[in-house]
């Protein structure tokens, strides 16, 4: 999953949505360093990743892409799903999209000192761009793919990969929305069981 999805299986706890935010940029053992909220946080991430990467589901929307995305299948997917997440975020919270969103981006700079220096230097240019909202439309979703596909080293096609959004929007929709719900539930026991 990406990052909207990420923070909103966070729950409410700010320092488990912190540590799930930034989890990415923590390796191995590293992550023991950091505030227990934060852990619980990281942990949180690592099994949400290990779920999606496994699932039967996640792996139809992929297999959908591998032909013109191959490695980069799993990673536009995510992006595909945060869309869902967000074109569709009145059916799984009660906040509206742009106000939950505006909350994050305070909560990080609230909590600016704690976050790893690639985060620090990647947030300003998230939140100006509005990375998060951004996600609800398939433009943004565009410009998104375009942005990685210039900062990835190896050659790629993420920068036409809506072309297959549009192509199976329907399916990928499906895909998600079914996904999604089992991935809701498994997360809400994760963070239960890292209490």
């Amino acid at each position: 999953m990406n990052f909207l999805a990420h923070i909103y299986l966070s729950g409410e706890n700010q320092g488990i949505t912190i540590g799930n935010f930034i989890a990415d940029g923590i390796k191995g053992r590293k992550y023991l360093s950091y505030s227990e909220d934060l852990q619980k946080g990281i942990l949180l991430h690592r099994s949400i990743d290990s779920f999606t990467d496994q699932h039967p589901i996640v792996r139809q929307s992929t297999k959908r892409l591998h032909e013109n995305h191959g490695h980069y299948s799993g990673v536009i997917v995510d992006i595909f799903y945060d869309h869902f997440l967000a074109k569709n975020w009145e059916h799984y919270h009660h906040k509206p999209l742009n106000e939950y969103v505006s909350e994050f981006y305070k909560l990080l700079e609230t909590n600016f000192e704690v976050l790893p220096l690639k985060i620090q230097n990647m947030m300003p240019i998230m939140i100006s761009n509005n990375w998060l909202l951004s996600y609800a439309t398939i433009a943004g979703i565009n410009t998104i793919l375009e942005q990685m596909s210039r900062r990835v080293k190896h050659t790629n096609n993420m920068d036409i990969a809506c072309v297959d959004l549009e192509k199976y929007y329907k399916e990928f929709e499906q895909d998600f929305t079914v996904f999604f719900e089992e991935l809701r539930t498994f997360s809400k026991h994760k963070i239960i069981s890292l209490s």
